[in-house]
């Protein structure tokens, strides 16, 4: 006996449910990155997502930051994972106007790595930290087993004062303010993409890994509360960056992509590799919202240091539409700069 098949009366079964996991692109700093924060972060009570948070009002103000490190590979061209997470966290600390105090650093070792690898990244460490003129002043060590993680991972905490009068947040970026960056972009994501993967680029190419406080020194002694927001661009890179200021300012961007400064090389890697520089993470720069009237005063400040000597001015806040960055192009037409949506670049920082 056969059974008719009645194409009425069939019904779709209910689709399984896939079981939600992290993927790469959770890390990179762009949308997904962004979707997973929306999500975890309440419940944890946490407020306005900065790079670093104000934990006491006193006199002065007490920021605090944190950041885990995972970079491969572990050294590169203008620097390595030690004298990294010293200035990213030195950095976070910096966007919120504030001077550099106290490290915490925290090593969790693959059995197996190599003591003398070891010995180079915490000598790394503490160059870096005396050039940033902080100390580390506790952390802690873990071991785990072969497999379990990917040589070294590290984790540094930093404490610093607020700068008198400072008045930086993602949240005060209003319309009229000049858009300013510090220098040229790409550079360490391109430089960790070639030494990675043998690309050949990384001969003419080095990390911009370095500290940026005594810059955001200089900008707020030159435009005081007319400097309103800071960020560093590293993953996401400068479209991701600017699209959360915009987002937590309520306000839009529009940008002059050819004042934009891209090195040579950097444009040539990612032409051949299909990159937008505009995604592609930094480790050495900064972009600001300052109000115009103090605009160029503070880009003369920027400009008398060795971080800030390529300094220069790329587009203007707008009043809207609330949280779009757009760009005019080369040839004079305009494009939405959107936030990285996957992963372009895994284990950048």
């Amino acid at each position: 006996m056969t059974t008719r098949f009645d194409p009425v009366a069939a019904t779709c079964p209910a689709p399984l449910a896939e079981n939600e996991r992290v993927l790469l692109g959770h890390g990179s700093g762009g949308q997904l990155m962004a979707e997973l924060l929306a999500d975890l972060t309440p419940r944890l009570g946490a407020g306005t997502l900065e790079d670093a948070a104000i934990v006491a009002t006193g006199s002065p103000e007490i920021v605090m930051s944190t950041d885990g490190f995972v970079v491969t590979p572990r050294f590169f061209p203008g620097g390595d994972i030690g004298s990294l997470a010293v200035h990213g966290t030195v950095n976070d600390l910096a966007m919120r106007g504030a001077a550099p105090v106290a490290l915490s650093l925290a090593y969790i070792v693959e059995e197996g790595l190599p003591l003398e690898e070891l010995r180079r990244v915490t000598a790394s460490v503490a160059e870096a930290a005396r050039d940033c003129d902080v100390r580390v002043v506790t952390g802690d060590t873990k071991v785990v087993g072969r497999g379990a993680a990917d040589g070294l991972f590290v984790t540094t905490t930093g404490i610093g004062v607020r700068l008198p009068g400072a008045h930086v947040a993602a949240a005060n970026g209003r319309p009229g303010d000049a858009v300013l960056l510090s220098g040229p972009i790409g550079l360490h994501g391109i430089t960790i993409l070639s030494t990675r993967e043998g690309l050949g680029f990384e001969s003419a190419l080095a990390s911009d890994s370095r500290p940026l406080h005594r810059l955001t020194t200089a900008m707020i002694t030159a435009g005081g509360r007319g400097v309103h927001t800071l960020r560093d661009p590293t993953r996401g890179g400068l479209a991701g960056a600017l699209n959360e200021l915009a987002a937590a300012s309520g306000v839009g961007v529009e940008l002059d992509e050819p004042a934009i400064p891209v090195p040579g090389q950097v444009a040539a890697a990612c032409d051949l590799l299909g990159l937008d520089p505009l995604h592609v993470a930094n480790e050495g720069c900064l972009v600001a919202f300052v109000d115009p009237a103090g605009a160029e005063a503070v880009l003369a400040a920027m400009r008398a240091l060795p971080e800030g000597v390529a300094a220069v001015r790329i587009g203007t806040v707008v009043a809207g539409p609330p949280g779009r960055v757009t760009t005019r192009t080369l040839v004079g037409s305009r494009r939405v700069v959107d936030m990285l949506v996957g992963e372009q670049l895994p284990r950048i920082c």
